[in-house]
């Protein structure tokens, strides 16, 4: 009968006992895949690593041209505020061994004492200047520590203050010796004021002996 044919299987599947139509059952969602925090944190890092190189390089760069000897200049190069233990390379490569002009140097010095050494005197030939001690190299001066005797001790003492009032008193140059530096690691350099040697001053003051690769005596 055409009401039988109407009826069809899928239509039962579908209904309840009743006879009335079932809603059909909803579908899951599909599934989404399990997050990974290790990829992604590891191109993070990758991505930082990039920023913070490029960032340092122009640092990098202005270190490798640090120079490294107090208050001098390339005789081909612009002359440049330098502060420390540093001299200009050459534009050509190198360091400027023979330069023409010293940079000039002001600063205020104290005695030493215990404290953190930057800018002081030690005795009547050795100071500090922003942390780098020097060594004056044209000249002796009595020692401080331990000197030979009670002349040598008054002389030290006197050559001492004379040194820091000469360093106080105005802009003075730096200029490199034969040697950069002593086995002590002091740095050899010879001081100058108004084309004059300040190692010169302290020897006409009879507080220094002019250096000749030995010390000598003050004790008579």
């Amino acid at each position: 009968m055409a009401g039988e044919r109407f009826g069809s299987t899928n239509e039962k599947s579908t209904a309840s006992a009743s006879g009335k139509p079932q809603p059909r059952p909803r579908q899951a969602p599909p599934k989404r895949p399990a997050y990974r925090p290790g990829t992604s944190l590891t191109f993070g890092f990758l991505v930082l690593a990039v920023i913070l190189a490029a960032a340092a390089l122009p640092f990098l760069a202005g270190a490798a041209q640090t120079p490294d000897v107090v208050g001098y200049f390339a005789s081909d190069g612009p002359r440049q505020t330098l502060r420390g233990d540093v001299v200009l390379r050459s534009a050509r490569g190198g360091d400027a061994r023979q330069p023409l002009n010293g940079h000039p140097v002001r600063q205020q010095f104290s005695i030493c004492g215990a404290s953190k050494r930057v800018n002081c005197v030690v005795d009547g030939d050795t100071f500090w200047l922003d942390g780098v001690k020097i060594r004056i190299a044209d000249i002796d001066t009595p020692e401080v520590t331990g000197p030979a005797c009670a002349t040598e001790k008054q002389l030290a003492g006197k050559a001492t203050l004379r040194l820091q009032l000469l360093l106080n008193s105005g802009e003075f140059e730096l200029r490199r010796s034969d040697r950069d530096e002593d086995r002590y690691g002091r740095k050899l350099r010879t001081v100058h004021r108004d084309g004059r040697s300040i190692g010169e001053i302290l020897v006409a003051d009879g507080l220094a002996h002019e250096w000749r690769g030995h010390k000598e005596s003050w004790c008579g």
